[in-house]
């Protein structure tokens, strides 16, 4: 991009830094993004080598022509399952939640406090594990964001988010909790939530929630966005903007004595005033040395629908409208909340305001 904000391509052959202004008319066919050229002489010198981006996209395209894992199932909305790649490793030097080695992903520490609602209070020493955890969560999450575009699959932001997770000393808690099969979730469109990484590309007009949880020393940090994939329809950008106003909202009012039926009045008293509903199925919850306790934290006062897909994770809207959210872990203090998962530039907004 230039100085004065018009963007400027840089021609794509090899050894040519030429300005660019000539697209692959295949390319757009294809929904390819980029493929520049300064001239009609680099973009023939440069075919054989660029022809195979055409191959390869199609060859996606046939495959997820040709793959459909419940022929019985009756889906809601326009999405669909693509393949999924091989399960992703943690180096055994890190140190891992116990749900992370057990073949059927059993949290047995969780387990332990099942229908309890006590609600930890955490010590000096435990605060500050949960910081280090959180401030590392949010890096992770970035990652994931920079890399996330139109013609990137949702398991390319896996593989960025898994490394950098691993990077910094971290177990990315999704992957094998309850056997979920990847490290982060990514959920497109009519997706509420728990979205499985697979190899569709995302699309222009998207709108896609990244969610991060890492585990590191002992604790578990928890955050998640959604983005505008491209440009997006005026009701992706509403019920966007409207979302973060709710988690917003719900943080200002934040402090001990406050009830948890408060935060979720708040949340839901804004949806309804923008048009919008609230998915009742899944709350806010406790995170410390567990990735989910006590309390669970509603965030609704009406009425609600929602379907899961039959890999027993998607759940999606049952009308097949699109769905978004926002998540941060939240530190009650004495006086308020500190947000401990908060984007540290750009004064914490979120990325689909940039």
């Amino acid at each position: 991009m230039s100085a004065n904000g018009v963007v400027v391509h840089i021609c794509e052959t090899n050894g040519c830094e030429a300005e660019a202004k000539l697209q692959c008319p295949t390319c757009i066919k294809l929904g390819i993004q980029g493929s520049f050229f300064c001239s009609q002489s680099c973009f023939k010198n440069s075919w054989e080598t660029h022809k195979l981006l055409h191959k390869k996209t199609r060859a996606s395209d046939s495959t997820q022509s040709q793959y459909n894992p419940w022929p019985y199932y009756m889906f809601t909305g326009s999405l669909r399952p693509y393949p999924q790649s091989s399960k992703r490793e943690v180096p055994p030097h890190i140190g891992r939640p116990d749900y992370a080695d057990d073949p059927n992903g059993f949290p047995l520490s969780e387990q332990k406090l099942r229908g309890s609602t006590n609600i930890k209070c955490l010590s000096d020493e435990e605060i500050e594990g949960m910081k280090v955890a959180c401030k590392l969560a949010r890096e992770v999450l970035d990652a994931g964001v920079a890399v996330a575009g139109v013609g990137v699959t949702t398991d390319e932001v896996d593989r960025v988010v898994h490394e950098a997770a691993v990077e910094r000393d971290c177990y990315p808690s999704p992957l094998n909790y309850h056997t979920f099969p990847k490290s982060c979730c990514t959920s497109i469109n009519e997706v509420i939530c728990h979205g499985i990484p697979d190899m569709r590309p995302l699309q222009k007009g998207d709108i896609c929630n990244i969610d991060v949880t890492v585990y590191h020393r002992g604790f578990h940090g928890d955050l998640n966005e959604t983005l505008f994939i491209g440009e997006v329809s005026n009701t992706a950008k509403n019920l966007v903007k409207t979302t973060w106003e709710c988690l917003q909202k719900s943080i200002e009012i934040v402090k001990p004595g406050v009830k948890y039926r408060d935060v979720g009045a708040v949340i839901q008293k804004h949806a309804h005033s923008q048009g919008f509903s609230v998915v009742r199925s899944y709350c806010g919850h406790g995170i410390h040395h567990l990735f989910h306790t006590a309390p669970s934290v509603p965030h609704y006062a009406r009425t609600w629908k929602d379907e899961q897909w039959p890999d027993n994770w998607t759940a999606v809207t049952a009308d097949g409208k699109l769905s978004a959210q926002f998540e941060e872990t939240l530190l009650v203090t004495e006086t308020g909340v500190e947000v401990l998962t908060r984007r540290r530039d750009k004064g914490g907004q979120p990325y689909f305001m940039d």
